[in-house]
């Protein structure tokens, strides 16, 4: 199968300009955050919109603080490397309270990612005169352009921008089911990728976080093309130290919402966990085919008389709201379950791609309502 990636635009600005509030806009949509409050918007949030024909997804980025502690850091860095993989800039600025550090520092951000960009004022009174809230920012060499987005004031504009220069050219995703690995550092991904790739494509190593962005490979099996991508370490939001982190997560869900398919591994020694359960649930959330891989069996038979019910009974314990989890047992070392795997993958893969004709599905929904008919009283 092959898809077409859509151009991005990202939001970019200091806290509390209205960024939110215009990705609400853009996206027809309430999902990000809106308080009148500085910081709300901590992570990158990504939504795909259609304008006059064209689609396109729209970033609403975290707020950039000159301030050098808390999460102001973590999100600079996040903004600065996310900006490398956009299209289009909109900087969003507040036209009362005219330029401040922090505006200076976005810029210097956005200029450093070469990206064409548009600098909107927000929050201008659309019943006074435009250019009065404009004079400080022609200090940055472009034009300006007036909006309050609470107002729907110009916005089309915005839009209209976003139109003319996004690129014409289509970027083609390579063709083949797409297999997305997650889990914890260390749990065992980089070397099950390498095993299913049979080549050292991925870096291995004992250092946790080896793996800082989502590598994608091809690989084919039984005539079958694969496209197969390896993620950073999962950690918990409050366990992340710097901004390459909260960037290699954000990277390793955008890799989740794109893929086919999601393997889940666990560390067959350590047994899963609740972070572990957290993931699958966003797999579920997603809609997403989920394998879980029970990684280092070699190991785990060194340590436990019956490692595999050991693990399966952990797994019931910790996965309960997901009753039969497909489970495959593997040892990256010495290659065995592998072929389990990969059956298990393409088992998944021929269900995924049944289609339910409408007759069956209404005569399905019609016996169980017979079943279990709605009380008649209210």
């Amino acid at each position: 199968m092959s898809s077409q990636t859509l151009r991005r635009v990202a939001l970019v600005g200091r806290p509390n300009v209205g960024k939110s509030t215009l990705f609400n806009r853009l996206t027809r949509t309430r999902k990000a955050v809106v308080k009148n409050q500085p910081g709300v918007t901590r992570d990158i949030q990504m939504e795909a919109t259609e304008w006059w024909g064209k689609s396109f997804e729209v970033a609403d980025t975290g707020g950039l603080s000159v301030d050098k502690e808390g999460f102001s850091p973590l999100i600079l860095g996040q903004v600065e490397a996310f900006l490398a993989s956009v299209d289009l800039v909109i900087w969003v600025v507040d036209g009362r309270d005219g330029v401040t550090s922090e505006d200076l520092l976005a810029y210097q951000v956005i200029q450093n990612s070469s990206k064409p960009f548009l600098l909107v004022v927000n929050k201008c009174d659309r019943t006074l005169e435009a250019e009065s809230y404009l004079h400080d920012f022609y200090q940055f060499g472009v034009d300006p352009k007036p909006a309050s987005f609470e107002q729907d004031f110009k916005i089309d504009e915005v839009v209209e921008w976003i139109i003319e220069n996004l690129p014409t050219e289509e970027k083609l995703e390579r063709e083949g089911f797409r297999v997305t690995v997650i889990g914890k550092p260390n749990a065992g991904k980089s070397s099950l990728a390498n095993r299913l790739l049979e080549q050292e494509r991925m870096l291995v190593s004992e250092i946790r976080g080896t793996t800082v962005d989502a590598i994608e490979a091809e690989f084919e099996w039984n005539d079958d093309k694969y496209i197969l991508v390896d993620t950073a370490g999962l950690r918990r939001p409050g366990k992340q130290k710097d901004g390459v982190e909260v960037l290699s997560t954000f990277k390793t869900r955008e890799a989740m919402r794109k893929s086919d398919m999601v393997l889940l591994v666990i560390d067959g020694v350590e047994g899963p966990s609740h972070q572990d359960s957290q993931l699958i649930e966003m797999c579920v959330d997603d809609h997403k085919a989920l394998i879980v891989v029970a990684s280092k069996q070699d190991l785990a038979r060194e340590k436990f008389d019956n490692a595999r019910d050991w693990f399966r009974e952990r797994v019931e314990r910790e996965f309960h709201f997901f009753k039969d989890v497909p489970l495959v047992f593997v040892s990256s070392l010495t290659g065995s379950g592998i072929r389990e795997l990969m059956l298990k993958i393409e088992d998944l893969r021929k269900k995924l791609d049944i289609r339910i004709p409408t007759s069956k599905l209404n005569k399905f929904f019609t016996d169980v309502i017979k079943q279990a008919p709605a009380p008649v009283y209210g």
